[in-house]
Parts: C-alpha cells; sequence; structure tokens
C-alpha cells in the first residue's frame, strides 16, 4: 500500500514539474504593422513547449496621449487555449495615431491568475524620440495616474467616476495602472473590485448610497497608498 502511495506521489509530483516547465515555454508579443498613420497592434502567443494548455487569459490595453495631453485606452481580453508549438493571434486593435500623440501598449498573459508573460510597446512623437537615448527607470516609462473602468452596472461606473474624481484630487499619480472591476453578487448587488496591477486592493458589495461609495473610494486610496509605498521599498532593495 505504500508503495503505491510512493508511486503516485512521485507521478503526481513529476506531472506539476512537466506543466510548469510547460507553462514556462508560453510568452506573449506584441506585433506592430504601420501604414500612414493607423497602427495594427497584434498580441501574439507562443507555446515552445509539448503540452496543449489551457485557461489561460490574456489582456492587451493601447493607452493613447493625444496633443492636449488627455488620455484614450483601448482595451481588449479573453480566455483562450493553446496547442504544443503553436503560434497564435487572440486579439488586435487598430489606432489612428498623429506624428504629435504618443502611444503605449501592453500586453499580459496569465495563467489561473498567475502572471506568465508580459510585453510592452512604447511608440514616441519624434521630437520625443529625439530626447531618449536610452532606458528609462520604471517610473518614467510607465504611465502615471491611468484609471481603467472595467464596471458593468451604474452603481460601479458611479463609483469609478468618484474614484477618479478623488485620485486627481488627491495629486498622486502612481506608476502603474488601477483597475476598478465589477462582477455579480448577491441578489440584485455586485461586487466592485479595486485592483493595481492585477492584484485587488479593495473589494465591497455595491450599494445605491452616494457616501457609502465616496467612503470606499477613500478607503481603496488609503491601501493603494500603503501598496505603492511598499511596492517602491522592494524595488529599491532588489536594486542593492
Amino acid at each position: 500500500m505504500h508503495f503505491f502511495k510512493i508511486v503516485f506521489f512521485i507521478l503526481y509530483l513529476n506531472c506539476n514539474v512537466g506543466f510548469s516547465q510547460s507553462e514556462n515555454d508560453v510568452y506573449g508579443k506584441i506585433n506592430v504593422d504601420k501604414k500612414d498613420s493607423f497602427i495594427t497592434l497584434k498580441a501574439e502567443i507562443n507555446n515552445d513547449g509539448l503540452l496543449h494548455i489551457d485557461k489561460l487569459f490574456y489582456n492587451l490595453i493601447a493607452l493613447k496621449k493625444g496633443k492636449s495631453g488627455n488620455y484614450s485606452n483601448n482595451k481588449q481580453s479573453g480566455e483562450f487555449s493553446i496547442k504544443p508549438n503553436e503560434k497564435m493571434e487572440v486579439s488586435s486593435i487598430r489606432v489612428n495615431l498623429n506624428e504629435d500623440e504618443e502611444l503605449k501598449v501592453y500586453l499580459f498573459v496569465k495563467y489561473r491568475e498567475k502572471l506568465i508573460s508580459k510585453d510592452s510597446v512604447w511608440i514616441l512623437p519624434k521630437k520625443k524620440q529625439q530626447e531618449i537615448a536610452v532606458k528609462t527607470e520604471e517610473k518614467d516609462f510607465f504611465l502615471k495616474g491611468i484609471v481603467v473602468d472595467e464596471a458593468i452596472t451604474k452603481l460601479g461606473k458611479d463609483y469609478h467616476d468618484y474614484f477618479y474624481q478623488m485620485y486627481l484630487l488627491s495629486g498622486i499619480k502612481y506608476p502603474f495602472i488601477i483597475k476598478i472591476k465589477e462582477k455579480p453578487g448577491m441578489g440584485r448587488t455586485s461586487i466592485i473590485v479595486v485592483e493595481a496591477e492585477d492584484i485587488k486592493i479593495h473589494e465591497f458589495f455595491s450599494r445605491p448610497d452616494e457616501e457609502y461609495l465616496k467612503s470606499n473610494v477613500r478607503v481603496a486610496l488609503e491601501r493603494l497608498y500603503f501598496y505603492a509605498k511598499q511596492r517602491e521599498e522592494l524595488r529599491k532593495k532588489s536594486k542593492m
């Protein structure tokens, strides 16, 4: 009996190790195709491993900064599976980009909520391209102050508006993307989630009460402050 338990454990361990190695063989990249002022961004996923992998999730985000300094975003996401030694295009975004505008694109690939690959493309106006000759620090590379609205109900969108207003008034612009997400709750309620870099910062049940929503904005902003502080401390330690 003990022998069969040992054999089963070894087989289980080998399967997990093998899958982990195959998971590392999956990676994504952004392909750029430019024609006149139109840019087509294609999210390509490659599997160099020997296993078929499902329950994969991609998130492609294109953030455009206009001449006036305002941002607009276009995002696509979805679940997919990929065969061994397969290369596939999971998404594409077409953007009209003028010479005085800039574009930053991010691709994230996750397996069961775990980030396994990421890629980014940064397209700057010619004037800025001349100013940047070396790789910049993370705080300069990532867009600051971006809040992505992924709410699905009016209450969720109201919360996003309250959050964004208070965030702007705080004068702080974090060097990472913040998401306001929403998912079904119990009965007629929903669950509103605030995420930073796909990490849950705050979560609560929605309620048609303005002060209640605003109080949850304050809680989220406070937690974001401590998250950003710890994040910066870890980043500094990693450079030592």
